[in-house]
């Protein structure tokens, strides 16, 4: 018989509680107890970040995690990135406008992995957008249109007033 555990975790702004096994996975919670699937599965390994979610304000990869270790703790997915749903954030903007994403799979990663990056980083230079991206993997851009992207919305500016809070 599995255990279940009760947890409560804030989500993009909103609370859920429910009861979990102890070896649901966090991704896993997202996509399929919660209906969240801009959190994509990839490797399920940590290796490719296409499973990054914002965790208590850090990027973390969803799929190394359990689900009850998100217990009294707050999360921030792509669902949730943008202020209003009917808008995008400027991030994904620059990358609707820089053309850095072609299939789509690897775009909800990088976003989340990007957003505190610009927070701390507002104006970063192509090597150091270069080194912050290096922990996710695309195969159909060749990163270049990413590094646009990122870059134009540095350029652009407004990114952090746009966001969500990310704790």
């Amino acid at each position: 018989m599995n255990a279940r555990h009760a947890i409560s975790v804030t989500i993009n702004g909103q609370v859920y509680a429910r009861e979990v096994e102890a070896r649901l996975l966090l991704s896993d919670f997202l996509r399929h107890e919660l209906g969240l699937s801009g959190t994509h599965v990839g490797c399920e390994h940590g290796v490719c970040g296409a499973c990054t979610v914002m965790f208590d304000g850090q990027p973390v990869r969803s799929c190394l995690m359990l689900a009850v270790q998100a217990n009294g703790h707050a999360l921030l997915t792509v669902e949730g990135l943008a202020a209003d749903p009917n808008q995008l954030h400027p991030l994904q903007q620059a990358f609707r406008d820089a053309h850095g994403l072609q299939c789509g799979f690897c775009t909800p990663g990088f976003l989340m992995t990007l957003v505190p990056f610009l927070a701390e980083n507002p104006n970063p230079t192509e090597p150091e957008v270069r080194e912050a991206i290096s922990g996710n993997l695309c195969r159909c851009t060749g990163y270049q249109h990413i590094v646009d992207a990122v870059l134009l919305a540095a350029q652009r500016g407004n990114l952090g007033a746009a966001s969500r809070e990310l704790d």
